[in-house]
C-alpha cells in the first residue's frame, strides 16, 4: 500500500470510528481490540527484508584525488605523518553524511577511519559529524579501522599496542552513536597459531568495548581472513558477546592463486554476522554485478536470520564512483522488493 493510500485509509478509518462512538461501545473487548489489530495491520507495513547503508571507502577515489595514484607506499608513509595531505579529491569526507542522503537517498552510513587518520580524539570532528547527521536524518552505522597494527601479532607487546590503538575509534563510535568498529585479524605462524593469536587480540579489544557496548566486528579482508572456515573458528575462540564478523560479497581472496567460494564462505560466516558489506565492481547490462551473484548472496543472507543493514561498497572502475554506488543500491532495491512482495 502507498504511503499516501495508507494516509488516506487511516484518515477515513479513524473519521468513521470517531463518528460512531455508540457502536463500539456496544460491541465486546475482544472485538473492538480485534478492529484495533485489523486497522494497525492494515496501516502499518510490514518490516522490509533489509536494510540499505552506504559504505564511505565507496568514495575513496573522490576524497583521495591523485594521491592514491602515487602507490601505497607513498600512502602509507602519509597517512601516519600528515593523513590530512592525503585528502587531495573533489569531496570533502567531513559532508559523508550529507552526501549519503542528498545524492544517493541513503539514510545510514559507515564511516572509514583512514578519512579522520589523526582525528580520532577531535571532538570537534566528530561532533560535526554527528549534527550533520542528525540534520540529514542518518544515522551512524559503524566505522572501519585500518593501519593501527596487528591484532594478532605475534609480539605480545605490538599485539597489546595494536588493541590499545583501537580503543579510540571505539570511543568515537560510542559518541557517534554507531554499534561496531570493524578491524582486522591479521596475524603471523600456522593457520592454528595465527588463530589463537588473533583470538588473543580481539578478546582483549572486546573486554574494552564491551563498556561502550561497541561490537568488535572482523571482515574476510585478505590472507587467511579470507578463509572463512578459519575466521569462524576464531569467533568460536574468542566467545565473546560482542564479537562478530561483517561478510563482505567479495573479499575472499586468499593469495594470489588461492580463492576461498564466496558462497560457502557467506554461509560459513553469517551466523556470527552484525553487520554485512555488498562489495561491486562490474555491472552487465541488465544491471546485475557480473561477477558475484547477488540474489544468491541475499538468500543466503536472510536465511541467517539477518535483516539488518546491508553495505553498498563500490570499488570498480568501469562506471564512475557515483554511477557504481546508484547501480549497487538499485540492485539491492530490487532485490529487496522481491523479497517484499
Amino acid at each position: 500500500m502507498k504511503r499516501r493510500q495508507v494516509l488516506k485509509k487511516t484518515s477515513i478509518i479513524m473519521g468513521g470510528l470517531a463518528l460512531a462512538p455508540s457502536v463500539i461501545s456496544c460491541g465486546t473487548q475482544s472485538s473492538k481490540e480485534s478492529a484495533s489489530e485489523e486497522i494497525i495491520a492494515e496501516v502499518i507495513p510490514p518490516p522490509q527484508a533489509f536494510k540499505i547503508s552506504l559504505a564511505q571507502w565507496s568514495l575513496h577515489k573522490a576524497y583521495f584525488g591523485k594521491s592514491i595514484e602515487k602507490g601505497w607506499e607513498y600512502f602509507g608513509k602519509m597517512l601516519y605523518s600528515d593523513p590530512s595531505a592525503l585528502l587531495t579529491g573533489v569531496m570533502n569526507p567531513m559532508d559523508f553524511p550529507i552526501t549519503a542522503r542528498k545524492e544517493f537517498d541513503i539514510d545510514a552510513v559507515e564511516y572509514v577511519n583512514t578519512f579522520y587518520f589523526g582525528k580520532a580524539k577531535d571532538m570537534e570532528v566528530w561532533k560535526d559529524l554527528k549534527n550533520k547527521a542528525a540534520n540529514e536524518g542518518v544515522s551512524s552505522q559503524l566505522i572501519m579501522c585500518d593501519a593501527e597494527g596487528n591484532l594478532g601479532d605475534p609480539d605480545e607487546a605490538a599485539r597489546n599496542t595494536a588493541v590499545e590503538n583501537h580503543y579510540k575509534w571505539v570511543d568515537a563510535a560510542n559518541f557517534m552513536g554507531c554499534h561496531s568498529i570493524r578491524v582486522n585479524a591479521a596475524s603471523a605462524g600456522t593457520p592454528e597459531e595465527q588463530m589463537q593469536l588473533a583470538a588473543d587480540g580481539l578478546r582483549k579489544l572486546c573486554d574494552y568495548a564491551e563498556g561502550s557496548n561497541i561490537n568488535i566486528l572482523v571482515e574476510n579482508h585478505g590472507g587467511i581472513s579470507s578463509n572463512a572456515q578459519w575466521l569462524a573458528g576464531v569467533m568460536d575462540m574468542v566467545d565473546h558477546p560482542m564479537i562478530g564478523t561483517l561478510p563482505d560479497f567479495g573479499n575472499f581472496r586468499i593469495s594470489e592463486t588461492e580463492e576461498y567460494d564466496r558462497y560457502i564462505g557467506m554461509e560459513e560466516l553469517m551466523p556470527y554476522a552484525k553487520a554485512v558489506s555488498a562489495k561491486s565492481n562490474i555491472f552487465d547490462p541488465q544491471g546485475n554485478e557480473a561477477n558475484i551473484d547477488y540474489r544468491k548472496i541475499m538468500n543466503i543472507v536472510l536465511a541467517a536470520g539477518y535483516h539488518g543493514y546491508v553495505g553498498i561498497e563500490y570499488e570498480g572502475d568501469e562506471l564512475t564512483e557515483p554511477e557504481g554506488i546508484r547501480a549497487t543500491r538499485d540492485l539491492l532495491m530490487r532485490i529487496r522488493d522481491e523479497k517484499d512482495a
